[in-house]
């Protein structure tokens, strides 16, 4: 098997973008307590609308993951760049091998791969290496393989499906990383905050990150506030939403409360 690396006769490969700021470690503790659902709503009150990531669900329900993005683009193979022979060898010279070197703890990486149901995007050995450099979880909008070991790692990882096909095996290889990515119908840039649970994975403008935070941080606390009403007996339209009058009663219940959340 020809195991020559080809990469850079027509392109250089990989390709890697421009340094990066990762989301600061307060940040994405106060967003830990954010659901997908609440950052989804709340971004799109502040004129961000296509955040929620088509496609991808949790590989295992109960999964929740929040980080700072790491990207990695796959793009169409080429066959004087990448003909698909041979590429499992020739992979470890690619963005899938080079992004997997800068993993930092906390990271979750965001994947481009178009949908593909042919492409195993990560496997056992990838998602283990992940795992000990201290990377979140995953988010792809692709495949994985080896599903019973990636299973057992308990990464939490967000992907269409499953599928015995390598990496490169078929339509797609490794091209890019730390570059702006499409995933699932959403732009994610380096950087950017990732917010996943069972309802999916959510990108988070870093640059809104703040303001989400802060606005969420009330919603969340009235929301728990309405639904110990609710189970009491109450009406769904005082309740949920706040009217003028349970907002009153829910700040009156806030500031009389013990251990209340950062504001």
């Amino acid at each position: 098997m020809d195991t020559e690396n080809p990469l850079s006769t027509v392109w250089p490969l990989p390709v890697r973008g421009e340094p990066f700021r990762r989301a600061d470690a307060e940040s994405l503790r106060r967003m830990d307590a954010i659901s997908a659902a609440t950052a989804c709503a709340k971004l799109h009150t502040m004129g961000i609308t296509r955040t929620a990531v088509q496609g991808p669900t949790a590989l295992e329900t109960g999964s929740r993951v929040v980080g700072s993005a790491l990207t990695l683009q796959f793009m169409p193979q080429r066959e004087d760049i990448a003909s698909g022979h041979g590429q499992e060898y020739i992979e470890r010279d690619t963005a899938l091998w080079a992004v997997l070197e800068t993993v930092q703890p906390g990271d979750v990486l965001v994947v481009q791969a178009w949908g593909s149901a042919f492409t195993g995007c990560f496997g056992d050995m990838l998602v283990r290496y992940f795992k000990r450099r201290g990377g979140a979880g995953i988010v792809v909008d692709g495949r994985i393989r080896d599903a019973a070991r990636v299973r057992r790692l308990g990464v939490p990882i967000w992907c269409t499906g499953t599928t015995p096909h390598y990496a490169s095996q078929t339509d797609l290889f490794p091209w890019a990383y730390d570059v702006p990515v499409a995933a699932g119908g959403v732009l994610c840039l380096p950087g950017d905050v990732v917010v996943a649970d069972d309802d999916g994975a959510v990108i988070v403008p870093a640059a809104k990150a703040p303001a989400l935070i802060k606005d969420a941080e009330d919603h969340e606390d009235w929301e728990s506030f309405s639904r110990m009403r609710l189970e009491q007996g109450a009406r769904l339209s005082d309740y949920y939403p706040l009217s003028a009058n349970s907002r009153a009663e829910y700040e009156l219940w806030r500031d009389g409360r013990p251990n209340l959340p950062a504001q």
